[in-house]
């Protein structure tokens, strides 16, 4: 008979793993419950600027069913006079052109005037959205933001913006595809919040502090 403490081992492991299993189980969905809650909230206010996150190209130039959301949301935000200018962030993808200068075509065929719009045309990732967008931002002068993107993807884009030194607002595109259908929703939420949980510098980033009167 082996000693009492072997035997028990392999109990013990499996235990543990499955108190473990269950913390990181529990920690994904909770995280991806406060992913989902916060990006359903409409939090636009005055800002300096409306960025808007890129989003996938068609062939011929087409704008995706997500681009169009945003594209049409920002421009919403523009005639609301939530910010005299719209910055659009995205690189070129599979299909050209880039999808900061599809959003422009569609911004401007719905009323926007071509100089309240700003260019970023070399992103490809959300963390290039915010580098990238922050340094045309401080060009003009422009402190606070509101950002559109996919309810899914507010809460990780508001974060790497913080980290960019920009006080952030969001504001999200409700009619898109990924939102509108539950199974897409439930995995695409879920996708982010385990994004968040392998980032931790990008989950704890807090707001800029104010300047001092």
């Amino acid at each position: 008979m082996p000693p009492s403490s072997l035997s028990s081992t392999p109990g013990r492991l499996r235990r543990l793993l499955l108190v473990v299993a269950g913390a990181l189980t529990c920690g994904v969905f909770g995280l991806a419950w406060v992913v989902d809650r916060f990006g359903q909230r409409e939090r636009a206010g005055d800002a300096d600027a409306v960025v808007v996150l890129g989003a996938r190209v068609l062939p011929g130039g087409v704008p995706s069913g997500a681009l169009r959301a945003r594209t049409e949301k920002a421009v919403e935000l523009y005639q609301r006079g939530v910010a005299p200018r719209l910055v659009f962030s995205g690189g070129v993808g599979v299909n050209p052109p880039s999808e900061a200068r599809v959003m422009l075509a569609l911004a401007t065929r719905l009323g926007v005037p071509p100089e309240a719009c700003v260019l970023e045309e070399e992103s490809h990732s959300t963390e290039d959205n915010a580098r990238l967008a922050a340094k045309v931002l401080r060009e003009l002068g422009a402190r606070r933001v509101v950002v559109v993107s996919d309810p899914y993807h507010l809460l990780r884009a508001r974060q790497y913006f913080r980290l960019n030194g920009l006080d952030v607002a969001t504001s999200p595109a409700l009619e898109t595809e990924r939102n509108l259908s539950p199974v897409d929703r439930f995995y695409w939420t879920v996708r982010e919040a385990i994004a968040l949980l392998l980032h931790p510098r990008v989950l704890l980033a807090r707001a800029p502090t104010p300047p001092a009167p």
